[in-house]
C-alpha cells in the first residue's frame, strides 16, 4: 500500500456567506418599530499551514475534496448568523501550490507558513444595515457570497541541504544511515528506495540534513524508472553529492559513466548548474573497488571535483565527508541574502479607474468588475425591491453611462459576471433611475409620521357620521 505520496491534486471550496434577514421588529405597543434583520455570517476559508510533523501527502491522496463550513443566516433582533468554522489543513515542509495551469501560488516552507487556498464568501447585510433615510424600511436583505472553489495541486519537493543522488544500489542508503540516524530499507537489489529519506547529520558546530534520492537512470528525465518522480526533491538542496559504485556488476557501468549519465540528466532536468557538486566513491571496502577509485580518481580531480573514498560497512572516509558537506553548508548558507523586513506595497487606484470594464463580445455588452459582480452575486432576483436596489447601485457606480459611452441602446443584451454564472437581461435606460421605475421603493407607508390624534378622530366620526347618514335615508321608517 502506497505510504507516500509527494504529488496530490486537490479541490478545496471555501464556505459560503449566510444570507442576511429581512425582518422588522414588533412588539406590544410597538408594532412598526423599524428594519432588524442581522447580517449574515462569513464563511470559512480553507487554509494550508505547514507542520513538520506531516511528511507526505498522502491524506489528501485518500481524501482530494475538501470543503469549509457555511456562514449561518442573520436573524430578527438585529442578530448576526455566525461565522463559518476555517478549515485548517496541514501540509508538509517544502510544500508548493500550483494551480490548474501549472502557475505557482505558493512555496510554503518554514513552521507555520499559511495560505488561503479558498476565500470564504461575504455574509449578506441584513434590511437593518440597508436602512437609509430614503429607504427606512427595506423588505429585502442581501445574499451571502459564494466561497471560492478552486482546484489546486500540491508537489512537495523535500528541504534539505545535501542531496545524495545516483544509480541504484550506489550505496546512498547505506551512506545516510551511517552518517544520521535514519534508518532507510537496504536491501541488494535496484530501486530498493522508494521514498526520498532525510536525515539529520552533526558535524562540529553545523547541523545539517541530507536526503537520499531514489536511483536515478538514464531517461529519467523523460519519466523513466523513478527519477521524474523525485528529481523534484533536489531542487531545494545547497549541494549535490554524487554516489559512484566502484563495486558494481554490470559489465557497461564504471564511475565516471555513471558521472555523466547522472550529470546529463540533472541538466535536462534544468535549474541545478550552480549547485557545488562533491563525489564519493562507495564501496572502496572490496579490494576491487579500491582499485577502481584509484584509476578514476586523478580524472574526476581534473573536472574539479572533492573526491572522497567511503565506505558505509567499515566506516572508512566518512568523518572527513560528513566536515567537507558541513564546510559546504556552512558556505551556502552565508552566501544567502540577508531576509528583510517584509514590506507593505500600497497601490492606491488610479484616479480613473472605475471600478469596472464594459466591452462588446459578439452583440452582447458585457460588464466585468470586482463590485458590480459581487452585487449582482448577492442579489435576490425574485424580489422586486432587491433588484431595484442593484440597479441603483450599478447607476451610481457608472454602468449606465459607460453602456451609453460604448453605444449601446435600449433592448441590447447586458451581462454582468464571467461567462459561467453571469446574469443576462435587455437594457431598459429608464432603469438609469431604479427608484423612480419602482415609485417610492423601500419606502413603508406604515411608519410615516402619525398625525395628531384629533385630526384621526374627527376623520372617524365624520366616516360614521356618512354612513349613518346614508343608512337612514335607505330605511327611514317615516317615508
Amino acid at each position: 500500500m502506497t505510504t507516500f505520496v509527494d504529488r496530490v491534486e486537490l479541490h478545496v471550496v471555501a464556505g459560503n456567506g449566510g444570507h442576511g434577514c429581512a425582518s422588522v421588529h414588533r412588539e406590544k405597543f410597538k408594532p412598526l418599530g423599524g428594519p432588524d434583520g442581522g447580517d449574515g455570517g462569513r464563511g470559512g476559508d480553507v487554509v494550508l499551514v505547514v507542520d513538520p510533523d506531516v511528511t507526505t501527502l498522502l491524506e489528501y491522496h485518500h481524501r482530494p475534496h475538501r470543503k469549509a463550513t457555511n456562514g449561518k443566516p442573520g436573524g430578527g433582533g438585529n442578530r448576526t448568523g455566525a461565522h463559518g468554522q476555517d478549515l485548517v489543513l496541514p501540509v508538509p515542509d517544502g510544500t508548493v501550490v500550483l494551480d490548474g495551469r501549472g502557475e505557482v501560488l505558493a512555496d510554503l516552507v518554514g513552521r507555520g507558513t499559511t495560505f488561503v487556498a479558498g476565500q470564504g464568501g461575504r455574509g449578506g447585510l441584513g434590511n437593518a444595515a440597508l436602512a437609509s433615510p430614503r429607504r427606512k424600511a427595506p423588505g429585502f436583505a442581501l445574499l451571502g457570497e459564494p466561497g471560492e472553489g478552486r482546484d489546486i495541486v500540491l508537489e512537495l519537493k523535500t528541504v534539505a541541504d545535501i542531496a545524495l543522488v545516483g544509480y541504484p544500489s550506489a550505496g546512498k542508503s547505506s551512506l545516510i544511515s551511517v552518517l544520521s540516524a535514519a534508518k532507510p530499507k537496504i536491501a541488494d537489489y535496484p530501486f530498493t528506495t522508494l521514498v526520498p529519506n532525510l536525515g539529520v547529520v552533526t558535524a562540529g558546530s553545523t547541523v545539517y540534513t541530507v536526503a537520499d534520492v531514489p536511483g536515478l537512470i538514464p531517461g529519467a528525465s523523460q519519466g523513466k524508472g523513478l527519477g521524474l518522480e523525485f528529481l523534484r526533491h533536489v531542487e531545494r538542496c545547497s549541494v549535490l553529492v554524487h554516489v559512484l559504485d566502484c563495486a558494481t556488476l554490470e559489465p557497461d557501468r564504471d564511475p565516471l559513466t555513471d558521472l555523466d549519465v547522472i550529470e546529463a540528466e540533472l541538466a535536462e532536468y534544468g535549474g541545478l548548474d550552480d549547485r557545488p557538486r562533491l563525489v564519493v566513491l562507495n564501496k572502496t571496502d572490496i579490494p576491487e573497488g579500491q582499485d577502481l577509485a584509484d584509476i578514476v580518481r586523478p580524472d574526476l580531480e581534473a573536472r574539479g571535483l572533492r573526491v572522497f573514498d567511503v565506505s558505509a560497512v567499515s566506516r572508512k572516509g566518512l568523518r572527513d565527508l560528513s566536515y567537507a558537506l558541513g564546510g559546504l553548508v556552512a558556505e551556502a548558507r552565508a552566501a544567502k541574502p540577508v531576509e528583510e523586513a517584509t514590506r507593505v506595497v500600497i497601490r492606491p487606484r488610479a484616479v480613473n479607474d472605475s471600478g469596472f470594464t464594459v466591452t462588446e463580445e459578439d452583440g452582447l455588452y458585457r460588464v466585468r468588475g470586482e463590485k458590480p459582480e459581487r452585487w449582482v452575486r448577492q442579489t435576490d432576483f425574485t424580489n422586486d425591491e432587491a433588484v431595484g436596489y442593484l440597479a441603483d447601485r450599478l447607476n451610481r457606480l457608472g454602468v449606465e453611462d459607460e453602456l451609453r459611452r460604448v453605444g449601446a441602446r435600449e433592448g441590447d443584451g447586458v451581462a454582468i459576471g464571467s461567462d459561467e454564472d453571469a446574469v443576462i437581461f435587455d437594457w431598459e435606460p429608464s432603469l438609469s433611475g431604479g427608484a423612480e421605475m419602482l415609485g417610492r421603493r423601500g419606502e413603508d407607508h406604515r411608519l410615516e409620521t402619525v398625525r395628531p390624534a384629533e385630526e384621526r378622530r374627527r376623520e372617524r366620526e365624520a366616516r360614521r357620521g356618512d354612513g349613518a347618514q346614508r343608512e337612514f335615508e335607505e330605511f327611514n321608517p317615516f317615508d
